[in-house]
């Protein structure tokens, strides 16, 4: 076990070589100058405990019983009203995940500190695999190659490794960072997606400083069988059905196919099953899971009648048009150096956390899948993980005591957390939580991730929850300002 002790000390020293070094205050960091977007961001780095429980003992380490933790701050253009934190998903992503959102969040929370952490395991914070995922390696953070390998067998070699790279120890590394804020001045959470998750997390450990929160594509509750990980499938199904739906009522698009939309792809299904030739140019050469991943992008979404008819006929031209529109949503979101998700943390975290049914098997799944117009490879990859899991502790599937005042977005064809999952959620608070107010934002027809496809919607609600405090249950439309959709 003393050479786990090396390769940590070893890949820790690595990863302070490639960040900021430790600091107690907020300094220039260089890609300030380097990297677009990033202009006057300030910087820090943090120690923090390893674990807060106990290291296992089977990690023999002596002297690296803590973890850094790279925090990224936007000082507010004047003077500073408060700060709001901003927990990105994943799991698996670093707080770079949101720099391309600056400015929609800048309007959001006027003259706010807007502060990024990366959490335990992503971006410039302490890695699962410091060498191989370090800025410096050859796929950068990105696992590449024979990095998978090594990577891989590290954490084979010493599970325990799982069981300090937590949910609940990324959500004490959330509490302490909250600590650091200005106790005069008003103090937000926002948090996206598994961000949402890890907020609640921290406020099950117990009640936070904090003024209110603003919980983007809420999770589900842990313990709704009907939309954990390995149900995601179904979900991308029953949110793509209502899109082809929609499309059958609309006459314009009806008249596209000229029969009802969910028949013809039905039809293109079985023809590319007989003529595999139909579906050679579609990324991975799966229908299912290619049409599934269009509805994370409303303007891609939009274009499915147009995909089926032409992918029916032999077609090319729209299949690459689609292409390039999920490329260019995706680049919208930047090219930062820790932008790439860690996959080891996104494996151990959604199969300890999120997977409700760890004895799927494959023809399992494939049989419940059979019958599905649109699929995920999610499910599948949660199968027989790679990786070690950890168990779950006392806050598995339960609620915070007590919340502060919380405004939840949720969009009504999402696709990864399902809104009626969100708004079960909801009640469950409503009925058992000592909350001070909770108001929900229905975004209507919007996938994931509410302030990236609807910013508008997003900046109207969070700042008006900012200045007016909460409000009733409201429903927001999509506008044509929004860079995703058109």
């Amino acid at each position: 076990m003393k050479n786990l002790v090396k390769m940590l000390v070893i890949g820790f020293a690595s990863m302070m070589m490639l960040s900021p070094v430790y600091a107690t205050e907020f300094t220039p960091y260089q890609d300030a100058t380097s990297i677009a977007g990033l202009a006057g961001s300030l910087c820090k780095t943090m120690s923090l405990p390893l674990s807060y429980t106990e290291v296992p003992a089977s990690l023999d380490i002596d002297s690296t019983k803590e973890i850094s933790i790279f925090v990224r701050k936007f000082p507010a253009p004047g003077q500073s009203k408060g700060t709001v934190w901003l927990v990105s998903g994943g799991p698996g992503e670093s707080g770079a995940s949101l720099y391309a959102m600056v400015s929609v969040l800048r309007q959001s929370f006027p003259d706010f500190y807007l502060i990024l952490p990366d959490h335990r395991g992503t971006g410039y914070s302490t890695r699962l695999c410091p060498l191989e995922e370090g800025s410096e390696s050859p796929g950068g953070m990105s696992l590449v190659g024979a990095e998978w390998g090594t990577c891989f067998k590290r954490i084979l070699t010493h599970p325990d490794l799982a069981k300090v790279f937590t949910i609940t120890n990324a959500a004490y590394d959330l509490r302490h960072l909250i600590a650091e804020s200005d106790k005069h001045k008003p103090v937000y959470l926002y948090g996206v997606s598994y961000g949402t998750q890890l907020i609640l997390r921290a406020l099950q450990i117990g009640p936070l400083a904090v003024n209110g929160m603003i919980l983007d594509s809420l999770v589900p509750m842990q313990t709704d069988l009907k939309w954990d990980l390995s149900h995601r499938s179904h979900l991308v199904d029953e949110v793509g059905r209502k899109v082809l739906a929609e499309c059958d009522v609309q006459p314009e698009c009806h008249s596209i196919l000229g029969e009802s939309a969910e028949q013809s792809y039905v039809h293109l299904l079985a023809a590319a099953q007989k003529q595999p030739e139909l579906v050679t140019q579609v990324p991975g050469k799966n229908l299912k899971h290619f049409f599934g991943s269009l509805l994370d992008i409303p303007k891609a979404r939009a274009r499915i009648p147009f995909l089926i008819k032409d992918l029916a006929h032999g077609g090319n031209v729209e299949l690459q048009s689609v292409i390039s529109i999920m490329k260019q949503a995706g680049s919208s979101l930047g090219d930062f150096p820790q932008l790439t998700p860690s996959i080891p943390l996104v494996s151990i975290i959604s199969t300890s956390e999120n997977n409700l049914r760890p004895k799927l098997s494959l023809p399992e799944l494939r049989q419940e899948e059979q019958g599905l117009l649109f699929t995920s490879r999610l499910p599948e990859m949660l199968i027989e993980p790679a990786l070690p899991t950890y168990s779950h502790d006392k806050y598995f599937g339960k609620l915070p005591q007590q919340l502060p005042p919380m405004l939840v977005f949720s969009g009504t064809l999402d696709p990864k957390t399902s809104y009626e999952g969100a708004l079960n959620h909801v009640d469950a608070i409503r009925k058992t939580v000592q909350a001070s107010a909770i108001s929900i934002v229905s975004v209507i027809g919007a996938p994931h991730f509410t302030l990236w496809v609807a910013p508008s919607c997003f900046i109207q609600h969070a700042k008006n929850f900012v200045e007016k405090g909460i409000s009733q249950d409201q429903r927001c439309e999509m506008t044509s300002t929004d860079p995703v959709k058109h």
